[in-house]
């Protein structure tokens, strides 16, 4: 229920990643989310802006518990289907069993999949797990102010354009941004 305000924000903010990344290459999405105590369900993966818009705005939050290692879980068996080339989780809390859901994140490291954990607020102990969960998967950390729907939006671009183009597009980009993601990827 904390991330309706930032999930609306990020229901405009998608169309912003496919345009950046357009020039690069195709990018594919798969919308998987969580609510309430033990829904964890995945969209379809789509190529259009459009498509991904209709998907998001049908989707509320719910009051529950965080269900990460669900994400991660289904992350590894989309990985075993076709290359995901990355995971991006936005998020403010974090209820689970880091000594269960860090694991997975290896896993998905060890298939050359990184995860890249957006953290909205300050909680540090949701900022350790969260790095935790990026550097053992090769990927990334990054902590954005709830206000900061620019920096959202940029780190969105930023992961959608090391997606489609790798560690040499997101070094193109020379950014701040990308600097401080590309100084944590393994």
């Amino acid at each position: 229920m904390s991330r309706q305000e930032t999930w609306d924000a990020a229901c405009q903010m998608q169309g912003d990643m496919f345009r950046t990344v357009a020039s690069i290459g195709g990018l594919n999405v798969q919308l998987v989310y969580y609510r309430g105590l033990d829904e964890c369900r995945a969209s379809r993966w789509v190529t259009d802006p459009e498509q991904l818009a209709k998907l998001m705005v049908k989707i509320s939050c719910h009051a529950g518990h965080t269900q990460i290692g669900k994400i991660l879980t289904h992350a590894k068996r989309e990985t075993g289907l076709l290359k995901v080339a990355a995971t991006v989780f936005v998020g403010d809390a974090f209820e689970e069993e880091a000594d269960e859901v860090v694991p997975l994140a290896q896993q998905l490291g060890q298939l050359n999949a990184p995860v890249f954990m957006f953290q909205e607020g300050n909680s540090t102990a949701v900022e350790h797990v969260f790095r935790e969960i990026a550097k053992a998967s090769g990927g990334a950390y990054c902590r954005f102010d709830s206000g900061s729907a620019d920096q959202l939006r940029e780190l969105l671009k930023l992961v959608a354009t090391f997606a489609v183009g790798g560690v040499a597009a997101l070094e193109a980009s020379k950014s701040a941004d990308a600097i401080k993601l590309l100084s944590q990827l393994k």
